[in-house]
């Protein structure tokens, strides 16, 4: 008699990457200087919003943008770029680069404290999610982005990061 066991180590890796991706945004905004006081208010939304289009394979990138109130323009922009090819499909790893994060929010420079953000999701094709709906990005024209690599990865899920900053 034998006996076979199997995990679906997709589901686990969506709520990894998930809470890693949520983790990192806390990290940006409050090492950027800004109050994470909008993230608490929405993560529920935010996590709902990733979780959902990441189980169902629509979720492309999620975006932070730090901009000038008033004016909007961007500040800086972070995007975590979603890949569903990443690593081995068997091995059961998940890990994730908070360092990585921490030194390039150094090398991104500083944001004035009066700056705010938001939050932008694509996920063309997905279905319908509360409090999320079509948005557009403010420009990134005279910006140069950045890439960090991968930062988030869990069996064959995994997240790649950038940041955009002013060209100098």
């Amino acid at each position: 008699m034998s006996t076979h066991v199997g995990v679906n180590t997709f589901t686990y890796s969506v709520t990894h990457v998930t809470e890693e991706i949520i983790r990192s945004l806390k990290q940006i905004i409050r090492a950027s200087g800004l109050s994470v006081d909008g993230l608490l208010n929405s993560w529920s939304d935010v996590e709902n919003a990733i979780h959902t289009w990441l189980r169902s394979k629509h979720l492309q990138r999620v975006t932070l943008e730090i901009f000038y109130p008033g004016i909007g323009t961007l500040a800086v922009r972070w995007d975590f770029d979603i890949s569903y090819s990443y690593g081995s499909d068997d091995d059961g790893s998940v890990w994730a680069d908070s360092d990585a994060i921490r030194y390039a929010i150094l090398k991104s420079g500083s944001v004035p404290a009066h700056c705010k953000y938001e939050f932008k999701i694509l996920a063309p094709g997905g279905a319908t999610v509360p409090n999320w709906g079509p948005g557009s990005y403010r420009s990134t024209s005279g910006f140069t982005q950045h890439s960090i690599g991968n930062t988030i990865g869990a069996n064959s899920l995994g997240s790649s990061c950038s940041y955009w900053r002013k060209a100098s």
